[in-house]
């Protein structure tokens, strides 16, 4: 007699399907359903499907819940670390201790209105290295300190955002909301690179409003 299979979709161990993750991840990154549904290529009905899904499994009313929600993928690089005892020392070489240690400026922002021909003008006029390029978003060495180009994204005050590494994020986002910093969001995973490290990110403001930014690249665990 042959085993009843139930019916529908897998079941998943974690309290997000990998669907929902991506979703999650662009709502604490400040996209809206229109520009959610532009770079997953899915429609604005699907991203309010999949946001609907999320508020419902994790209890939250609104988006701003959501936002501020720091859960992070079991089947993510940093998850994985997470579940081997919580110690990105051995990815990042700094102690546990010092999780809020800076690092250099990890990263400058541009908004620019063509992302092809800009590309092409930081590599062939300034010759930049290159480093990756992804949907709007183009990316060159200088020296260290990575260059972020980006179209269509609404600019920013003065139109630099300043990104400072932090060996562990989550340990950095406790860290400063505890000394007042206030954060748009929640850490959150915005890029996995075909090595499979992974690129988090979370935002906050100066006393001035000017928008900061920490930033941890997490190898494979």
């Amino acid at each position: 007699m042959s085993a009843t299979r139930s019916r529908g979709r897998p079941p998943y161990a974690d309290s997000l399907t990998p669907a929902e993750w991506r979703i999650a991840n662009a709502i604490r990154h400040g996209g809206t359903d229109r520009t959610i549904s532009k770079r997953l290529g899915i429609s604005s009905d699907a991203v309010k499907f999949h946001v609907g899904n999320i508020l419902g499994k994790l209890g939250f009313a609104d988006r701003r819940a959501l936002r501020q929600w720091d859960g992070v993928p079991q089947a993510s690089a940093l998850g994985q670390w997470k579940q081997k005892g919580n110690d990105m020392s051995a990815a990042s070489e700094v102690s546990e201790h010092n999780a809020l240690s800076w690092g250099t400026i990890g990263q400058l922002a541009r908004s620019v209105r063509d992302i092809q021909a800009a590309e092409a003008w930081y590599r062939n006029v300034l010759q930049l290295p290159h480093l990756y390029t992804f949907g709007n978003l183009a990316f060159f060495d200088c020296g260290g300190t990575r260059l972020m180009l980006s179209a269509g994204e609404k600019a920013e005050a003065d139109d630099y955002v300043i990104y400072f590494r932090v060996p562990d994020i989550h340990a950095a986002h406790r860290e400063l909301q505890q000394r007042g910093a206030v954060f748009k969001a929640a850490p959150h995973m915005i890029h996995r690179h075909a090595d499979g490290t992974e690129e988090w990110m979370a935002f906050f403001a100066d006393n001035e409003g000017r928008l900061l930014a920490i930033m941890c690249q997490v190898p494979p665990a």
